[in-house]
């Protein structure tokens, strides 16, 4: 027996098996590994977060989520090619580091953080510090700055890269201070760390990845750029509390190309939003001594949007805005 269907029955079987299919295909997603850019050196604080931090999502999301390193220009390389070049399909993803909010204020970039990125999900912030080696004449913070006021430009530090919050907490503080240093920019923590301890510099203003150096006993710790002391280095003052009126966390989290479909954004966002509640990345993020910062996506999307207007007057106030 045969089955007749009239024209309205078959454009409705029509557009239903269309719908069924274009939710077959967004359900498909991930059929294959996502890459996860770092921008820094292998080895670094960010480096090991989101290394233990891709692991424990990568089981929520059913497929590997492979790190790849691409360190340069302050961490903006990474997700600035990524923005520039990969399909807006979620299968190439990026740390977004706040340095992608200065970097345009500072010179004329290629990219628009405005416009270039989707944004799915805000995760973490650092804490910030600045060490010298454990042979250092400089035992206090106050020291290094005395050194400072008394041979102008001659007192160096190393940071991970200029327009990087590293920098810009060290040029805030110098502004405040009314003193100069002498600014010595590399990739990433693993290549500041290397230099510090190789006698090459006098400092390193860095995130935490000097942790196990200064617990150690090959660094010091002078200082902290966090609202209160640390849990961990609760003998190390702050910034604030030494009165270089210095507080700063430089939250990041992770970012698509612009374009992207919003069912494949809610399936990392969900699968990431697992991964920061998980407890061992809770225990990570204790050793790294940095807070959970967790925003969804869209209002991660309007923190980039406002963050970045507030970061033009820091810049501008630190000289640093492009000419």
């Amino acid at each position: 027996m045969s089955i007749r269907i009239n024209p309205l029955g078959r454009i409705l079987l029509g557009v239903t098996l269309l719908a069924a299919a274009a939710g077959s295909l967004a359900q498909a997603f991930p059929s294959k590994p996502v890459t996860l850019i770092v921008p820094w050196p292998a080895g670094g604080s960010t480096d090991r977060h989101l290394r233990g931090l891709a692991e424990i999502a990568s089981k929520h999301l059913g497929q590997n989520i492979v790190v790849e390193n691409r360190p340069g220009g302050g961490g903006t390389i990474g997700p600035s090619q990524m923005a520039q070049s990969a399909k807006p399909d979620g299968y190439t993803i990026s740390q977004f580091p706040m340095g992608m909010l200065r970097i345009p204020h500072m010179q004329k970039s290629p990219w628009n953080p405005l416009t270039d990125f989707t944004y799915i999900i805000g995760v973490t912030g650092y804490t910030f510090g600045m060490t010298v080696r454990a042979d250092s004449p400089y035992k206090s913070f106050n020291e290094y700055i005395e050194a400072a006021r008394k041979e102008p430009g001659k007192i160096d530090y190393a940071s991970t890269g200029i327009g990087t919050t590293p920098h810009l907490n060290m040029e805030e503080v110098a502004l405040n201070a009314k003193v100069t240093l002498n600014h010595v920019p590399f990739k990433g923590n693993a290549d500041s760390t290397q230099a510090l301890l190789g006698g090459h510099v006098m400092a390193q203003s860095d995130a935490t990845g000097w942790d196990k150096y200064v617990d150690g006993g090959q660094m010091r710790l002078l200082v902290t750029f966090g609202e209160t002391r640390t849990k961990r280095w609760p003998n190390v003052p702050t910034a604030k509390e030494l009165g270089y009126g210095v507080v700063s966390t430089s939250p990041y989290g992770i970012a698509g190309p612009k374009g992207m479909d919003p069912a494949v954004v809610k399936t990392l966002h969900d699968a990431f939003k697992k991964a920061i509640d998980d407890p061992k990345h809770l225990e990570l993020l204790a050793q790294l001594s940095q807070d959970v910062w967790y925003l969804n996506s869209e209002d991660y999307a309007k923190w980039v949007r406002d963050t970045f207007s507030k970061e033009k007057g820091l810049i501008d106030r630190l000289g640093l805005g492009a000419k």
